[in-house]
Formats: structure tokens, C-alpha cells, sequence
């Protein structure tokens, strides 16, 4: 069946599996004038399950359907910046590598633009490799992190990567 993308309902089911497995992490280097990145191997594959999410995604954003949901992207416009942000983007792991992805973000991007956003911005962690690999395809660049967002949280060690890119 063909899918059908159109934005979020109130009461669409947007429980999708957003596990993800990396054979490598981004690891921060610090010293007294900064961070950088640096890629390293993990054997074996990390595999990431994130906990189950309470935050309400069903503002704006849009879904991909083919009869079920298989993707979505949650966001908002910030308007004292002109910011969008991207909230949660997720396809579904049995659609993945199919374009559904960059076809939500180029929707949600659209969607900025015609809100007069400035720039698209998002938070992922430092473990996401696949998932930054992807931002940067489309044409996010790291603009900042913050080693202490996860601290107390399953995913302490892990560091917050902030993605930007231009509308």
C-alpha cells in the first residue's frame, strides 16, 4: 500500500519503535577551549531502547500512513526565535532506508518556512550515530552540546547533540 502523509491528528497512535542498533558512538573530547567529536567502533553493536515517552507529540507535525502509522514528526515554532524545532522524528524499523524520514523533515522544514522560521533545531545523543548521519544528509550541522542534559536519567554518559540548519 502507498503512504499517504499528512499532519498530526489529536488522537493518532504515535507509540512506533525508535530503537536503533550502531556499531559506533560519538565520543566528546574537552579541553579549556572547547569540544570536539570523535567517532569510535563499539563492539558489540549498541543497541538503544529508549523508555516509554509521556510528552504529548500530537501538536503539530505530520505523519506518514499506509492504514497504520509507520512514521511521524513532532514539532514546533518558537516564536520569540523564529525557530522550529524539531521535536521527535520517527520511522517505524521495518520502514526505514525508504525516505520517509527525509520526506517528514522536508515537510516539517516547508512547514517552518511558511511559519517564518529562521532555522530547524534538534536535540540527539551523542550514541545516535544513524540518526545524525541522517541529519547531516539533510543538511543539519552540530551547533552545540551539553554533557549534563542526561545526567540522572537512563541515558546518563551520553551527551546532547544540537543539530541546526537554515530555512
Amino acid at each position: 500500500m502507498e503512504l499517504r502523509y499528512r499532519p498530526i491528528r489529536p488522537h493518532d497512535d504515535l507509540d512506533l519503535d525508535d530503537s536503533f542498533t550502531t556499531t559506533t558512538v560519538f565520543v566528546v573530547d574537552q579541553d579549556p577551549h572547547g569540544f570536539a567529536l570523535r567517532e569510535v567502533p563499539v563492539d558489540p553493536p549498541l543497541r538503544k531502547v529508549f523508555p516509554p515517552d509521556d510528552d504529548d507529540l500530537s501538536g503539530e507535525g505530520f505523519v506518514a500512513e499506509d492504514g497504520d502509522i509507520r512514521g511521524f514528526v513532532s514539532l514546533e515554532v518558537e516564536s520569540w526565535n523564529r525557530r522550529l524545532v524539531i521535536r521527535q522524528i520517527t520511522v517505524a524499523p521495518s520502514h526505514r532506508g525508504r525516505g520517509i524520514g527525509s520526506h517528514l523533515m522536508d515537510l516539517a522544514l516547508d512547514h517552518g518556512r511558511r511559519r517564518h522560521a529562521r532555522t530547524a533545531w534538534l536535540e540527539t545523543s551523542s550514541v545516535n550515530v544513524p540518526a545524525v548521519r541522517a541529519y547531516q544528509k539533510m543538511g543539519f550541522r552540530l551547533c552545540g552540546l551539553d554533557t549534563t542534559l542526561y545526567t540522572g536519567t537512563p541515558a546518563e554518559g551520553e551527551t546532547a547533540l544540537y543539530l541546526a540548519r537554515p530555512l
